[in-house]
């Protein structure tokens, strides 16, 4: 009964003396979920199409089933981040119609400007394979991170965009974007056209 009866006063103790600090609560910053990334590992994608490219494995391609969708248009989905690649094809036919499909890529990348805290171009540029194009990484909280396009400068061309399936908050996707876009240089860097 003694011991029942101190440990009772001591706990009574400690509860005022909690209950009395003169210390501030101060809120904790929001957390978010950790992101384990998988090991970069890559396919050669090589499907009938006019040209080849290194994938990460742990994507599922897939051909595109939209209505609309021309030959050799595809969708790379990252399913552990919810995003996918939308690629496309064109077998170009005159300078004129070469000329409006890289000023859409250029439309559809700037379209994001109004919620794009940034969008920066970098030339694609591999005449020994003759693979050119740009790379418009985009910054923001915008549908769309990523938005590229490769030519021959004659006869084909190559464009993707990458998207995630859900409402964008650049800050909590920034690191899956970061880890994405390796996988991307990774396709550009080993893109080639079979003729």
């Amino acid at each position: 009964m003694k011991s029942y009866l101190l440990y009772s006063i001591f706990f009574l103790l400690c509860l005022s003396a909690a209950c009395t600090s003169n210390e501030t609560y101060t809120p904790k910053p929001r957390g978010y979920f950790q992101i384990k990334f998988p090991k970069k590992e890559y396919l050669t994608y090589d499907n009938g199409c006019p040209f080849t490219f290194d994938y990460p494995k742990y994507t599922k391609i897939e051909a595109d089933q939209e209505r609309g969708a021309g030959n050799c248009w595809n969708n790379l989905h990252f399913t552990q981040f919810n995003a996918r690649l939308h690629l496309t094809y064109y077998n170009i036919s005159s300078k004129k119609e070469y000329e409006g499909l890289v000023e859409d890529a250029r439309t559809l990348a700037f379209k994001h400007t109004v919620k794009a805290n940034a969008i920066d171009q970098k030339l694609i540029n591999f005449p020994d394979r003759k693979v050119y194009g740009i790379y418009y990484a985009i910054d923001g909280n915008t549908a769309s991170s990523v938005q590229f396009f490769l030519t021959d400068s004659a006869k084909h061309y190559f464009r993707g965009a990458l998207y995630f399936n859900e409402r964008p908050q650049y800050d909590s996707v920034a690191p899956v974007v970061t880890f994405i876009k390796k996988d991307i240089d990774r396709m550009i860097d080993t893109f080639r056209w079979k003729n």
